[in-house]
């Protein structure tokens, strides 16, 4: 086993580590060697123990900005984002439990990736290009490329049209160049306080396109919608396992009295939902993204106003045709581009016996959309 490192050296070479071996985070624990995710899987680092909280705060205290300090002290956590001089880019959450400080820190790559470099389909692609307006929102849980997504579809709009595009993030994590764009990065904690804030006044700074890092409470959401209505393009990630659970997590951010008004707000504003999570792929390392995408039309308005949404699962199935498409759907993909394992697809299915049926060429009946708009 590797000994220990002066603390600057040590997070340098762990670093360097994780960005040389495509690793995509770094975890960092008292009394645990370091760990890194690759294609998926935490392995452990051929290293000693971290042994006191004193060490990893030693690692990590001249990476975190002074102006963030107190609020790590104050508030037992951080974000914050870190720039190598390779141009790698970390997503770092320094978080205390039991009183030690813990690290988490996500590699974000340099290079923004297009819609085939993440292996998305098509819709996400054609959605992008042919919404000038609304609310476009990217769901899914921690670590399913959410943030890859948004800012492919930022780099797609920075080289196909001429719009000012404000971003609100916290952190910042990806990096865009003008092309035939204006773009303004605001960064929370840094240029603004807060996301509330930032979205308080962003409509006054002229913008085409607004990206929200994260909504994640009814002051966000409802400042998403309102710049929807009022003509901007909106597209914004929401911490969420799938379609179904995102509406019921906006709706959880407000009171029921207030629900009617929200439900009318998103049908008039929603463009799609679409939701992702990452399996590790047959190649070594590799990962692909499992895929649920909603999209706005006429039949899911009426579904979102009237409250049945138990509905939009169904929906999915059977829109295909629109480009529209459900987990099992995807994971049936996946399986037959032999891009992942079979048994993958079962472990990560929302129903295996519909993916079953899915793989053996068995379809949802016609006449379905018909008994859904009865």
């Amino acid at each position: 086993m590797h000994q220990l490192q002066p603390p600057e050296t040590e997070i340098a070479n762990l670093l360097q580590f994780v960005s040389d071996n495509e690793a995509s985070d770094l975890h960092l624990k008292v009394g645990l060697p370091p760990y890194v995710r690759i294609g998926g899987h935490l392995r452990k680092v051929d290293s000693a123990p971290l042994p006191d909280t004193e060490y990893i705060e030693s690692m990590m205290y001249e990476l975190i900005p002074k102006h963030r300090r107190k609020e790590y002290k104050e508030r037992g956590g951080v974000d914050f984002a870190l720039r190598l001089d390779n141009l790698d880019r970390f997503r770092v959450n320094l978080f205390k439990s039991g009183g030690e400080m813990h690290a988490a820190l996500r590699l974000v790559k340099n290079k923004i990736l297009d819609f085939n470099g993440l292996h998305l389909p098509e819709i996400y692609r054609e959605l992008i290009a042919r919404t000038h307006v609304g609310l476009i929102l990217v769901s899914g849980v921690t670590g399913s490329g959410k943030s890859s997504t948004l800012a492919a579809m930022i780099e797609y709009i920075n080289k196909t049209r001429g719009l000012h595009i404000i971003t609100v993030e916290d952190p910042v994590e990806f990096t865009f160049r003008p092309n035939h764009s204006i773009i303004s990065q605001r960064e929370v904690g840094i240029d603004v306080p807060n996301f509330a804030d930032a979205l308080r006044y962003v409509v006054r700074q002229d913008p085409d396109c607004i990206l929200i890092g994260e909504l994640r409470d009814k002051e966000t959401m409802l400042a998403a919608l309102q710049a929807a209505e009022t003509g901007h393009l909106v597209l914004a990630s929401i911490h969420s396992s799938d379609v179904q659970q995102t509406f019921s997590r906006i709706l959880e951010f407000y009171p029921r009295e207030d629900h009617p008004f929200i439900r009318s707000s998103l049908a008039n504003s929603l463009r799609a939902i679409l939701s992702q999570r990452l399996l590790p792929g047959l190649e070594t390392n590799s990962r692909f993204p499992a895929t649920e995408v909603l999209l706005g039309n006429s039949l899911v308005k009426e579904k979102i106003v009237h409250e049945e949404d138990e509905d939009l699962p169904a929906i999915l199935h059977a829109c295909h045709e629109e480009g529209m498409r459900s987990y099992t759907y995807s994971l049936c993909e996946l399986v037959e581009k032999n891009l992942i394992a079979r048994h993958d697809a079962f472990d990560y299915a929302p129903n295996r016996d519909a993916l079953e049926a899915m793989l053996k060429g068995i379809t949802i009946g016609e006449g379905l959309i018909g008994r859904l708009r009865g």
